[in-house]
């Protein structure tokens, strides 16, 4: 029973447990010692067996084991931290702060941040707010803990309506309990509803002195310019990949995990900016580490190859291989790589990705003369191809291979979409640069010709070359266009046809709009884009005008022949018509009209 003297687990609502009564044996050895002395020392009584081990806590990933406890954790944000570092030492501190950035950056930490600097109260309980936080004191721990009264943390995704807007503004009129001020940490502030972001704007705007909103969000387009402009914004930047690196080598020291510095780049250039991205995939390289990886004290190594095997990108080595076999135009080699990576395992697409970084470094090399490369054959091999290469050239590939990886991003099949834009690619850049043609001309125009006409005729050739309309309307016609064929015909006088531009005016009567009817006829049936130009006046005549002057022309032509000129004096009411079964187009056969 709970109230038995020998329980020890006592009554649930005793505070202090009472001292039981001696028995018998007690006061009897009392009796004792008071008459012949204290007893001999007896041998000490065994120690205590240890305590059951507690159960072992289950494993924290890396992104909530070492999420910034204080804003000197907080990495690649110091402008912000400055800023609110002076803000609280000046006493000029805003009502609403909006923290917003990609995923990962520490939006919600930093609220955190902002919440245990603004009610810490010291470690000897007389502090005021501060931008370094204590940690220790009751506030700090509860805030990290998440069981702070005075600051309540509401996922704007899962309470999007103005019923949950409405329980914020009454609680808001009541002080903070414990705290120095009320704190409100929306996440994902952009989510909630525009009713609710219309009643939340007037507490928004006139909150009370003790009461601090912060909102964090991915998508601050999304948030009505009512609440932007009530707000104090912080931009958290992207952390660069160096800065990620030196912090991810911090953290596997602390874990006792031995990591390559390649390895540790190739996370840091994986995670893009984002803090926690990054440690989630380092949680995934000591997975796949072995455990035999020859780590100090048989602890596994984070090693380069299978970081790159875990992510799916493409070696190094491979990838400038490929290039070179792209630039010296071996398909064969080429296409023989390609189908080597990609049953390792490696993606088309991340292939393709590869290739777009090294044009890129390669490019980078050209303007700043030095490679960014942590190997020395690497960065020997960049800045060979930066000097081997012409900007042109680097700049033309790039458009290319962009080109491919999104036809390889879309395509159902990546390998056969890969190995077409890996063959264009290739083809293209074996073709002569515009400007070294240009170039040449100059040269060529500049040193005299054994022929004056041939010169002037390889010069000629360079500009663009006029077209014949009727060919044109022809080509159009037989694509299938009738509709614009029949426009071409009947309305447009041509007065300049060449490749891509067509200047035209129309007859009176004509003021539709045939732009695009043209513009798509003439793309489909060329292949490249045309320029249509409307002109006022001007122009040769229509197809159907020419016809018809042509009929005409020949209509006198046959009354000039004696012959038909006898026979129109000998029956004067005949007249020439044309026979459309039999005769050709243009030619015209009379017969007497009864």
């Amino acid at each position: 029973m709970g109230d038995s003297p020998d329980n020890s687990d006592g009554l649930p609502w005793a505070t202090e447990p009472e001292e039981a009564a001696p028995n018998v044996a007690e006061l009897e050895a009392a009796g004792q010692n008071s008459m012949f002395g204290d007893p001999p020392a007896s041998s000490p009584a065994p120690a205590p067996s240890p305590a059951p081990a507690e159960p072992s806590q289950p494993y924290r990933v890396l992104a909530r084991k070492y999420r910034p406890r204080t804003f000197s954790e907080l990495i690649g944000q110091d402008a912000m931290v400055r800023t609110l570092a002076n803000a609280i030492q000046r006493e000029r501190l805003a009502h609403a702060f909006l923290m917003t950035g990609v995923r990962g950056v520490g939006k919600t930490s930093t609220a955190r941040l902002i919440a245990k600097a603004l009610n810490c109260i010291g470690p000897d309980g007389q502090g005021g707010p501060t931008i370094d936080p204590c940690g220790v004191c009751e506030p700090c721990v509860a805030i990290a803990e998440g069981r702070h009264i005075d600051v309540i943390e509401m996922d704007a995704a899962s309470h999007t309506g103005v019923d949950d807007v409405r329980a914020i503004i009454e609680a808001v009129r009541y002080a903070a309990v414990s705290a120095r001020y009320k704190i409100y940490i929306i996440d994902e502030v952009h989510m909630l509803s525009k009713n609710a972001f219309n009643a939340l704007l007037k507490t928004l705007e006139e909150p009370p002195a003790h009461v601090k909103f912060l909102f964090a969000t991915t998508e601050v387009d999304k948030l009505p310019i009512t609440v932007l402009s009530r707000t104090q914004r912080f931009d958290l930047r992207r952390i660069p990949a160096g800065m990620l690196a030196e912090h991810f080598a911090h953290i596997c020291q602390l874990e006792g995990i031995e990591a390559e510095p390649e390895a540790l780049a190739l996370v840091a250039a994986a995670a893009e900016g984002s803090v926690r991205d990054g440690l989630s995939i380092l949680d995934q390289a000591i997975a796949h580490a072995d455990l035999e990886g020859g780590g100090v004290g048989g602890s596994p190594r984070v090693a380069a190859p299978q970081v790159r095997s875990m992510l799916g990108l493409a070696d190094k080595g491979a990838r400038r291989r490929m290039l070179g076999q792209l630039l010296d135009g071996d398909a064969p080699a080429l296409m023989a790589l390609l189908d080597e990576q990609y049953a390792l395992g490696i993606e088309p697409l991340a292939l393709m990705r590869a290739l777009l970084d090294i044009i890129h470094r390669i490019t980078v090399a050209q303007v700043a003369g030095d490679a960014d490369a942590p190997a020395a054959d690497e960065r020997a091999e960049l800045l060979e191809w930066a000097q081997r290469l012409s900007p042109p050239e680097l700049h033309r590939l790039w458009q290319l291979l962009l080109k491919g990886y999104e036809e390889v991003r879309q395509a159902p099949d990546a390998l056969v979409a890969a190995r077409m834009a890996l063959l264009r690619t290739l083809h293209a850049a074996q073709l002569p640069d515009p400007g070294a043609l240009a170039k040449k001309l100059e040269a060529l125009a500049a040193t005299p010709p054994p022929t004056p006409a041939a010169t002037t005729a390889l010069l000629d050739s360079s500009e663009p070359q006029p077209l014949d309309f009727a060919v044109l309307v022809r080509d159009v016609e037989r694509r299938g266009h009738a509709l614009a064929a029949s426009i071409m015909k009947l309305q447009l006088r041509p007065v300049s046809v060449q490749q891509g531009l067509l200047k035209y005016s129309r007859p009176q009567g004509f003021g539709d709009d045939v732009g695009a009817v043209l513009r798509e006829a003439l793309r489909d049936t060329t292949g490249q884009r045309w320029i249509l130009e409307e002109l006022a006046d001007g122009g040769e005549p229509t197809l159907v005008e020419r016809e018809e002057a042509d009929r005409a022309a020949q209509a006198d032509r046959t009354r000039a022949h004696p012959l038909v000129a006898a026979t129109l004096a000998a029956f004067p009411e005949a007249e020439l018509i044309e026979n459309a079964d039999t005769a050709s187009p243009g030619a015209r056969q009379w017969r007497r009209e009864s």
